[in-house]
């Protein structure tokens, strides 16, 4: 994609919840993102960024994919839940402070009623780690957490 990406036109969250750096590309069924690994990332330890941190990348890049179709349709991106992971297998247990990561998620199911799975993989230099991701997108978040609450 040649043109400039906002990563609030794609995400709900912001601020130190918002972990993503930027959106490389994307198109029907998938997307490709990027975060790099510095010494003021949020979760950011001695050996670097645990690997498990990755699981938030990814769905973070699943909640990018979505705010991606939203995109197409005019609307902001919409609440999301990580429902479940399986899977999760990393070749690395920290991503260490320099790293630069890319994300990959690929649509593998969506459902009419907000269900999705996405196959997600992160790559970096000499390392990389994958997950099925079960995510769940309701028509409307703040109705749906008012019938849980």
């Amino acid at each position: 994609m040649s043109e400039h990406l906002n990563l609030r036109d794609f995400v709900p969250h912001s601020g130190d919840m918002s972990l993503l750096d930027h959106v490389l590309d994307y198109g029907e069924g998938w997307l490709h993102a990027s975060v790099l690994i510095t010494e003021h990332s949020i979760f950011i330890e001695d050996r670097g960024v645990s690997a498990t941190v990755g699981i938030e990348y990814l769905a973070q890049a699943v909640a990018a994919y979505s705010g991606s179709k939203m995109r197409r349709t005019g609307e902001k991106p919409k609440l999301g839940f990580l429902l479940g992971i399986r899977r999760y297998e990393s070749s690395i247990d920290y991503f260490p402070i320099g790293s630069r990561i890319t994300l990959e998620v690929e649509l593998e199911m969506e459902a009419d009623n907000g269900l999705h799975v996405f196959q997600g993989c992160l790559k970096g230099n000499g390392f990389e780690a994958s997950a099925r991701l079960n995510v769940f997108q309701p028509a409307d978040a703040d109705e749906f957490l008012n019938g849980v609450l």
